[in-house]
């Protein structure tokens, strides 16, 4: 069983901004287009926290830059 994502991390992937979720391990759920309607609603009433530059996403966020990395936008959703 997969466990409920935790976070959502909004992020430039190669000129495009996604919408990645994780869950508590910091391990991907899954991965979408962060224009879509569903990233507006699961975001709504949240406040990000600007940045993902902690040791905590290093391997999540492999692959991105470290400017990428401090614009992404990260929401703690709740469970």
């Amino acid at each position: 069983m997969q466990k409920p994502a935790r976070f959502l991390v909004i992020i430039d992937a190669g000129g495009g901004m996604v919408a990645r979720l994780f869950d508590e391990a910091r391990s991907l759920v899954t991965e979408i287009d962060a224009s879509t309607e569903e990233v507006v609603v699961m975001t709504a009433s949240l406040t990000p926290v600007r940045g993902a530059t902690g040791s905590e996403w290093d391997a999540a966020l492999r692959g991105h830059s470290r400017e990428e990395r401090a614009a992404a936008e990260v929401y703690t959703l709740d469970i």
